[in-house]
Parts: C-alpha cells; structure tokens; sequence
C-alpha cells in the first residue's frame, strides 16, 4: 500500500435509518457534528434515508418507503403519458 493517502481518523460512528429508526454502528471517516447515545454509550450520527434494514432489495418488500415524495412527483408528472 501506498503510505500517506489513506485517512487516519477513522472512529466508531452511529448510522442510523430515518425510515425505521434502525441504528448501526461501524468505524468510519465520515464528518458529523450530532450525536446519539446507543446502548448506553454516545455516538457521533449519520442519518440516512434508507439502509440495507429498508431498502426493498434486501427486504424482499416492493414498496419503498419515500420520505421526499420523490416517487409521487414522478408519477404525477409522467402520468399523462401513460398508455393504457
């Protein structure tokens, strides 16, 4: 490996799904200025929209569950040109 190019602040960080509320912790280098406490002990946090607990692919689920509306707008903008 090279020396010098890879971070060195690398710490344990909370990830928490906004979807469902789900929290998982790994190290990682990620920027946070929030954090959580999670069994007992604080953790800096990174919200998420969706994580492998909520994402349709690994849930076998085929609904997604969208906080923006993004989906919505896409069918009310589109639904004129749908064939039916």
């Amino acid at each position: 490996m090279k020396k010098g190019i890879h971070p060195e602040n690398y710490r344990l960080v909370a990830f928490k799904d906004m979807s469902n509320e789900d929290v998982f912790i790994t190290k990682s280098t990620v920027e946070t200025k929030e954090t959580i406490e999670h069994e007992g002990v604080e953790y800096p946090v990174f919200k998420m929209e969706i994580s492998r607990t909520s994402h349709p692919f690994y849930t076998g689920k085929s609904k997604l569950i969208d906080t923006a509306g993004r989906i919505d707008k896409f069918k009310s903008k589109y639904a004129k040109f749908d064939k039916k």
